[in-house]
């Protein structure tokens, strides 16, 4: 084991920022990488799961981003520089000229205006899954090519955060002009690398952009990565066939590559903005009931659930709906008053007992629906046993990713093992998840609650960061009384990539830094 520190210990240290051991640079090379799921689309716009963005960022640029190696601070993309009126209704952008499309034309203001026009207000048959984080725009004007100006309605706290989402690809306006649905299945951006192939269950590989905009970028020639099952990536990154994951990986899987490939081994770990969540469906009896939900929340033990689903699977710390550990978290203190966070589980459970009796339902049985992969059903077994010591009866279904969301969206369920990530720790960004059906279509829930939709919009418009933490507290407290939706452990992240990869920034959230421009490999011929 002291073996096995060590060699991580080294591994952090090899995968510093570039420059922070004043390493040089070197041009050339394809990086292979692996990643476990097809994308359902091409459109950055229309989905939010890392199928899609850890494939397609690599080719598009953004208005602005998280700045590498410095989360969560936020630098220009295509932004060159940008102004904030005093009162913060009127944004403006000067773009950094003769920026390139991979199809020669040269991307102007309109371009933005385009895209943003897409998000805001999309055109019938086109989904936008940003809608909600520019609800505050008043519209979008381009005054002259190289200038980009955003009105609001009103003040959003959130607004620099959600300008530097990775979501938000920009698109070409001709292209869109055309075919409002060209991005579904069509790749041409102004990003590091150009499009070459997709083939389904196979590989999407990408070149380098002779004429990117970033003279110095990409230092790669290009990138391929490999459609593959969860042990496969292991036993090919153990082997050598790729050089990285981005997403995760288990302290079992990370412990098996580590033996593997020894001093070539880089491993990153930190806390990761992407939690599982028990969702309960207010729309069916008895979870339409307060008492009921609050009951299952209590029976969830979830500070020893951590201490021992931390040893083996990429579930880790207890959190409420913003990632513990950040800017924005509660304290542990804080925690231990909600429902199912008291460390003390024979009352929690007495009290589960007593409101399942107070409510009519000592003999409660449901179905809890799953996914059918880890950590998914780990957790619903977790769960499982939990509601058990509570005399709780429950069947376990467990369905492909493609069933999970269909039954997200029909509402077709009783109790759902849930998950949500973003792409900062923003609360605007987070708290959405928890806030009513009919504003979020997120809130898996169904359920109607005014007050933490108050609440989630004071918190939006208020600049002052510690009336902000407080306004976020109020939503937490009331959304664990009610008990909708509640979190049951954050995930952890461990990457693991070969030695040789350089130049890629770690983060809380696998959707960011994400565009390879950076990423350089060492010893390449």
């Amino acid at each position: 084991m002291k073996a096995l520190t060590s060699a991580i210990a080294a591994a952090i240290v090899a995968t510093l920022p570039i420059g922070a051991l004043a390493e040089t640079p070197q041009r050339g090379g394809t990086l292979n990488w692996a990643i476990i799921a097809e994308p359902p689309t091409y459109d950055c716009h229309a989905t939010g799961t890392f199928a899609v963005m850890q494939r397609v960022a690599p080719h598009y640029s953004t208005l602005l981003k998280f700045e590498p190696g410095k989360y969560p601070n936020i630098v220009g993309d295509l932004a060159q520089s940008w102004t904030v009126s005093p009162d913060s209704l009127t944004y403006t952008f000067k773009l950094h000229p003769n920026v390139k499309f991979h199809d020669g034309t040269v991307l102007t203001s309109a371009d933005i205006k385009a895209t943003y026009d897409r998000i805001i207000n999309p055109p019938e048959g086109v989904v936008s899954n940003r809608q909600a984080s520019f609800v505050k725009v008043a519209g979008v004007e381009a005054p002259d090519p190289l200038t980009v100006v955003f009105r609001m309605k009103e003040v959003d706290a959130s607004m620099m955060t959600n300008f530097a989402s990775p979501w938000n690809c920009v698109y070409s306006a001709a292209r869109l002009k055309a075919d409002p649905n060209f991005p579904a299945k069509n790749i041409i951006g102004t990003g590091p690398f150009k499009f070459v192939e997709h083939v389904a269950g196979s590989h999407w590989s990408g070149e380098r952009f002779q004429d990117y905009f970033r003279k110095d970028r990409p230092f790669l020639d290009g990138f391929r990565s490999v459609t593959m099952t969860s042990a496969a990536r292991v036993n090919a990154l153990a082997g050598g066939q790729i050089d990285a994951e981005f997403r995760g990986f288990s302290p079992t899987e990370r412990d098996r590559i580590v033996r593997s490939l020894g001093k070539d081994a880089n491993v990153l770990e930190e806390s990761w903005l992407l939690h599982m969540i028990i969702t309960f469906n207010t729309e069916r009896k008895p979870f339409d009931d307060p008492r009921v939900r609050r009951a299952l929340s209590l029976a969830l033990d979830r500070w020893g659930g951590s201490t021992s689903l931390s040893k083996i699977s990429l579930l880790g710390a207890p959190g409420g709906m913003v990632r513990p550990g950040s800017e924005w978290s509660a304290s542990p203190k804080e925690m231990e008053k909600w429902p199912g966070y008291g460390r003390d589980m024979a009352a929690n459970r007495a009290e589960a007992k007593r409101l399942l009796k107070e409510a009519g339902q000592e003999n409660l049985t449901f179905t809890l629906m799953d996914r059918n992969i880890a950590p998914y059903v780990t957790a619903g077994i977790f769960a499982i046993d939990q509601w058990r010591q509570i005399g709780v009866k429950v069947e376990h279904k467990q369905v492909e990713l493609a069933s999970w969301y269909s039954l997200q969206n029909s509402g077709d369920f009783d109790v759902f093992v849930d998950s949500f990530t973003q792409f900062s720790d923003d609360p605007s960004n987070v708290l959405y998840k928890y806030a009513s059906f009919d504003r979020s279509p997120v809130a898996v829930h169904r359920a109607i609650d005014r007050e933490l939709d108050r609440l989630f919009d004071e918190q939006a418009r208020t600049a002052d960061k510690a009336k902000r933490i407080e306004l976020v507290r109020a939503f937490e407290n009331r959304a664990m009384e009610q008990a909708y939706s509640v979190p049951l452990l954050w995930w952890q992240r461990i990457v693991v990539m070969n030695q040789r990869v350089k130049g890629w920034t770690m983060s809380p959230t696998h959707m960011i830094y994400q565009d390879l421009g950076d990423v350089w490999l060492a010893g390449n011929k």
